[in-house]
């Protein structure tokens, strides 16, 4: 331990990252530089840097990161149209290399030696952090205090936290683990983590349940350029002003709430509950402009790559090169996908009310149940029969098998 001299510190002031502080100067003796970026979090930021002082921190950095998170990392997931096991948005996910990614420029401009993460030995960001720091910076050396510490559980990170006076936000009362960002906010564990128990009403902290929701429905427009939202209601929006008011509108409507009992990459199931409003609200909508502007094998081969790309989201390898030649591809398929669409918000559901494209392959002349000039029928008898012609072939043999046996 004694050749790390100062160590780079992921700091939320949440319980884990509160009590890293001390245990580090206690048990490294060195410097501890803690870094809070700034994903979104809100009000949670406020005495950071207060509370990482008071813990001990020799210095401290807060770095906005939320339209880097947005433009670099939440756009390209929405465009590939990437969603973990069917519900999951990612939210923690792509927040995590973003978050490295700042860490490791604060190490090499401050000569550290290492970067240190509070992510526990059985969750997924253990592996996010880490993976982004070897693809970024692989001689920085790795402190992972789960993975060293006597500290087993919350109640006795709670504990070591009231022995040293520090306060944290988590009480033996409130013991969720919750991860918080513009995108996202998250719970898992105390009651969720038996997946028969519903969510109690207080454990939302962002979006209204959908009975608490109006009971007039709420209608919203997005315009999308090349996949990439720019506009709500008509008014032209930055990335992080645009997601604002959008989660603000889905907040309202009771929109965004997902539960569901995961695969983690190391090998357990978990229960989360996600709170998505916004998020929930432009994965539907961009559907929508795709349904409009994508070819049938064009859209369909792109459902292939979503499921891969949301799993090398999860996994921590953003930084990959599979991960960046997807990219590619889905940059490719955007190319037409500029529009609008309309939805209906009501009371936790997102339907659909309008959607229009310059690039739309949608022609009604052709698909009309009136009369039409452009589509002749009888070419249809035709295909039919090539189509089916393997088909055919097959049933054939397969009777003349059944009638050699009979005689």
């Amino acid at each position: 331990m004694s050749d790390i001299k100062k160590i780079v510190l992921a700091y939320s002031g949440g319980l884990d990252t509160s009590v890293i502080i001390p245990w580090l100067k206690e048990n490294y003796h060195c410097q501890v530089i803690a870094v809070c970026a700034d994903v979104g979090q809100g009000d949670e930021l406020a005495p950071v840097r207060e509370k990482a002082v008071k813990s001990g921190a020799d210095k401290v950095y807060i770095e906005d990161l939320k339209q880097e998170f947005l433009e670099e990392y939440v756009w390209p997931t929405l465009k590939a149209g990437a969603v973990y096991e069917g519900k999951y948005l990612l939210g923690t996910s792509f927040a995590r290399p973003v978050i490295a990614k700042a860490l490791v420029k604060i190490a090499e401009q401050e000569g550290a030696d290492a970067i240190c993460h509070g992510a526990t030995g059985k969750g997924n960001d253990q592996v996010r952090f880490e993976l982004t720091v070897k693809a970024l910076a692989p001689h920085l050396k790795i402190v992972a205090p789960w993975r060293l510490w006597d500290i087993r559980s919350r109640e006795d990170a709670i504990d070591y936290a009231e022995k040293h006076n520090i306060p944290v936000p988590v009480t033996k009362k409130r013991p969720y683990s919750m991860d918080r960002n513009i995108w996202h906010l998250s719970h898992e564990g105390a009651d969720l983590e038996n997946p028969w128990n519903e969510p109690k009403d207080d454990v939302y902290m962002v979006t209204k349940t959908p009975e608490q929701a109006p009971d007039k429905p709420t209608y919203v427009e997005i315009t999308f350029e090349k996949g990439i939202p720019v506009a709500v209601d008509g008014v032209k929006l930055g990335a992080v002003a645009l997601l604002e008011k959008l989660n603000d509108l889905g907040a309202a409507n009771g929109i965004g709430i997902a539960d569901i009992a995961e695969n983690r990459l190391v090998g357990m199931k978990s229960r989360g509950v996600y709170e998505n409003p916004g998020g929930a609200i432009l994965y539907y909508a961009h559907r929508e402009l795709e349904y409009l502007t994508l070819d049938r094998a064009t859209m369909h081969y792109k459902e292939q790559v979503a499921v891969r790309y949301a799993e090398l989201v999860y996994d921590g390898m953003w930084f990959s090169p599979l991960r960046e030649a997807l990219d590619a591809f889905v940059n490719a398929t955007q190319a037409t996908v500029t529009g609008l669409v309309r939805l209906k918000l009501y009371k936790g559901n997102i339907m659909s009310a309008g959607s229009k494209s310059p690039y739309s392959l949608y022609h009604e002349e052709f698909v009309t149940f009136g009369r039409d000039e452009v589509y002749n029928q009888k070419d249809a008898e035709g295909f039919i029969n090539l189509f089916g012609l393997p088909l055919k072939i097959r049933a054939l043999m397969q009777q003349s098998q059944k009638e050699g046996k009979g005689q």
